[in-house]
C-alpha cells in the first residue's frame, strides 16, 4: 500500500493548481490523479451540501481503499502527493493526516485574504454560479455556512489564516511545514519551485514548463467558454486535432474571451480591516512580513 509523503494543503485560490502541475512535471514526483481527493477532511463524511456546485461531491473521495488506489501508479518517484486545499480549512484535517501518515510533508500557499476572497468569488461568477455581487456575497456568507454551502463559497471566513496554520504547527513538526507566499510564486517563479523541490528532496534543478495554466476572469461569450471549457459534442469531436494544435488555437480564444473585473475598492477596504488582526498575528506566526497584505486602496 502506499500513500503520499507530501500534501499541498492550501490555501484555495493560492495557486495549488499550478503548483500541481509544474510538480507534476517532474520526473521524481507523482502526483495524484485525481487533484483533489478531499480525503483526509471528508473520510466517510455524508456529503449534503446545499450549493449549486455538485461536481465538489463527485471529485471528492471519501473512502481509505479509493484514496490508496490513487497512488498505485507510482513506482520508483521520490516525492508522491496530492493537493486538496480543503486540507488548510478543514478543522478535521490535521488530526486525520497525523493518524494515517505522521511524517508527512505538508506545502501551503497563502495568499493576500482579500485577493484570494475575490478570486475565490470571481471562480464562481465565471463558472456561472454566483449571482450575487461580492459585496451582497458576503453579507450572505453567514447564511450560506448555516445552510452547509460547500467551503469554496466562504469568500471570506476561508482568509483567517492565523488558526488555520496554528492548527497544523500544533499537530506536525515545524520541520515538516512549508509556508510559502503566493507572492512569491507570482514574483520569481523558478527559484519558489527550486525552494519546494529541496523541500522535497527532489532534483531542484528540474525547470517544468511555466505556462499559465488557470486563466481567470468573466466570461465574455458564456456560449464560448463553455465549447473551451466544458464537456460539449463539438468539442469532442475537435480532438481529432494533435493536443498541441487544440491548446495553441483555444489559448489565446481563453484569454481574449476572460475580462477581469476590479474589486470594488470601499469593499476591498472594509474587507481588509476586517482582516487585519488576524494578519497581524499570523505575521508573527510565521515570520514573514504581510504588511503589503494591510495597505488600503
Amino acid at each position: 500500500m502506499t500513500l503520499p509523503n507530501f500534501l499541498i494543503i492550501g490555501a484555495a485560490k493560492g495557486g495549488t493548481t499550478s503548483l500541481y502541475y509544474y510538480l507534476d512535471q517532474h520526473p521524481q514526483v507523482y502526483m495524484s490523479p485525481v487533484k483533489e481527493p478531499r480525503f483526509f477532511a471528508l473520510e466517510d463524511e455524508d456529503l449534503n451540501f446545499c450549493s449549486p456546485d455538485e461536481l465538489f461531491v463527485e471529485n471528492s473521495i471519501l473512502d481509505f481503499g479509493d484514496y490508496c488506489q490513487l497512488f498505485e501508479g507510482a513506482t520508483n518517484e521520490v516525492a508522491i502527493g496530492e493537493a486538496s486545499p480543503l486540507y488548510l480549512y478543514s478543522t478535521k484535517a490535521p488530526s486525520r493526516i497525523k493518524h494515517y501518515i505522521p511524517d508527512i510533508k505538508l506545502i501551503a500557499i497563502l495568499r493576500d485574504p482579500v485577493d484570494r476572497a475575490y478570486s475565490s468569488y470571481m471562480h464562481y461568477v465565471r463558472e456561472g454560479y454566483e449571482q450575487c455581487s461580492f459585496a451582497k456575497a458576503l453579507a450572505v456568507e453567514e447564511q450560506r455556512i448555516h445552510e452547509n454551502w460547500v467551503y469554496m463559497w466562504y469568500y471570506k471566513r476561508c482568509g483567517y489564516y492565523h488558526e488555520q496554520i496554528k492548527r497544523y504547527l500544533d499537530t506536525f513538526d515545524a520541520s515538516q511545514i512549508k509556508i510559502c507566499l503566493y507572492d512569491d510564486l507570482k514574483a520569481n517563479t523558478p527559484l519558489f519551485l527550486q525552494d519546494i523541490f529541496s523541500f522535497l528532496n527532489v532534483d531542484s534543478s528540474f525547470v517544468p514548463d511555466l505556462s499559465v495554466l488557470n486563466a481567470s476572469g468573466v466570461p465574455k461569450s458564456r456560449l464560448l467558454y463553455n465549447f473551451l471549457d466544458r464537456g460539449n459534442p463539438a468539442r469532442t469531436m475537435l480532438k481529432v486535432l494533435p493536443h498541441d494544435l487544440r491548446r495553441a488555437i483555444a489559448k489565446p480564444l481563453r484569454k481574449w474571451n476572460l475580462e477581469k473585473p476590479t474589486l470594488p475598492p470601499e469593499v476591498g477596504n472594509d474587507l481588509r480591516s476586517v482582516y487585519r488582526d488576524d494578519i497581524l498575528k499570523l505575521q508573527d506566526l510565521i515570520d514573514r512580513d504581510l504588511s503589503s497584505w494591510l495597505l488600503v486602496s
